[in-house]
């Protein structure tokens, strides 16, 4: 497990992703407490990036259901069909959103979140068995940049399910 994190000083989130990728797998590698693992990538991503809120929902019970997160106080439970999570969940999708108050049914859990991206977490079945959920304060902060990094985080994180 790695215990230090190294985040180049650009703003160039290409090359974060790319710097901090290899090091979540490092800092989950050998730990097998899913939300142990959870809660060290969203440390990871709040501190390279300074994201607003990130953390994910798991499915339980017919909703997706708060686990670990780095963040302001958050919804507790989402149904499949409502707000970008549930569209996530649904659509099997990621979904990026410029413009929170913009995206039909969105859920407000704080009104500091301008827009948000959301990547479907998948088992080894293919059914989406989490999300993971990214807020940032500002309007339109999320790219397919983002889409590609998150990306592969999520996939460090499907190896582990």
């Amino acid at each position: 497990m790695a215990e230090s994190l190294f985040v180049p000083q650009t703003a160039d989130r290409k090359r974060i992703y790319d710097e901090i990728t290899p090091q979540i797998a490092a800092l989950v590698e050998g730990e097998i407490d899913l939300t142990a693992n959870l809660a060290n990538i969203t440390a990871v991503l709040k501190e390279a990036f300074g994201f607003f809120w990130v953390g994910f929902y798991v499915v339980k019970e017919n909703q997706l259901v708060l686990s670990a997160f780095q963040g302001t106080i958050a919804c507790t439970r989402i149904d499949f069909d409502r707000g970008v999570c549930g569209h996530c969940y649904t659509t099997k999708e990621i979904i990026i959103v410029p413009n929170v108050e913009e995206f039909p049914g969105h859920i407000a859990c704080s009104s500091a979140s301008k827009s948000e991206i959301v990547l479907p977490v998948f088992d080894k079945d293919g059914a989406v068995t989490m999300v993971l959920d990214v807020d940032s304060d500002r309007l339109d902060d999320f790219s397919e940049i983002d889409a590609k990094g998150l990306g592969k985080i999520v996939r460090i994180i499907e190896k582990l399910i």
